[in-house]
């Protein structure tokens, strides 16, 4: 617990959602290449569990995340909310991932469409009642930041770049 003045606050409570260690872009051409180079590097810096990327790979084939985001508007990219079991996951983060190249994800509304995606907001939740919650404010902030804004995030290819943005930007409940 942390003390400030009067009000008493967990690590979480003041803990951001982002860390500038775990934003990423990838060159990888498939889902399983994405999956892969990031899972390897959130296991060597402990935020993930060894059986982490097996489990990510069960879940988005059983379960897509591509999301369709042309019904908030036409010039938005598609992009991916991939996630897995909290037993699987140490600490609670998002981890952007900016793909370098088009990927194919299976739609989560329509499993069997596929689509290409641009971008990832790989949810990392060691709370088994919160994963809802990081998908709640994902999509808030997708469907309520400006375009003129949101363009900037899309377009980066840098990691620092994207964390600035989205440490500025982010709006945490």
């Amino acid at each position: 617990m942390f003390e400030r003045g009067d009000l008493y606050m967990s690590e979480t409570a003041i803990e951001s959602l982002f860390d500038p260690k775990i934003v990423y872009v990838s060159s990888g051409t498939t889902r399983q290449a994405v999956f892969k180079e990031v899972a390897d590097d959130l296991v060597a810096k402990g935020y993930v569990k060894d059986n982490f990327l097996d489990n990510l790979n069960s879940r988005e084939d059983a379960y897509p995340t591509g999301m369709d985001l042309s019904v908030v508007g036409s010039q938005y990219p598609n992009v991916a909310i991939p996630h897995t079991e909290a037993n699987f996951v140490y600490k609670r983060r998002i981890v952007p991932v900016k793909l370098a190249h088009p990927v194919e994800f299976h739609n989560m509304i329509n499993p069997t469409q596929t689509m290409t995606v641009r971008f990832l907001f790989m949810i990392l939740n060691n709370d088994p009642e919160g994963q809802a919650n990081v998908l709640a404010e994902i999509m808030e902030f997708l469907t309520h930041t400006p375009w003129d804004s949101l363009q900037h995030l899309f377009a980066s290819d840098s990691p620092e770049e994207i964390f600035d943005f989205l440490s500025t930007n982010f709006d945490e409940k």
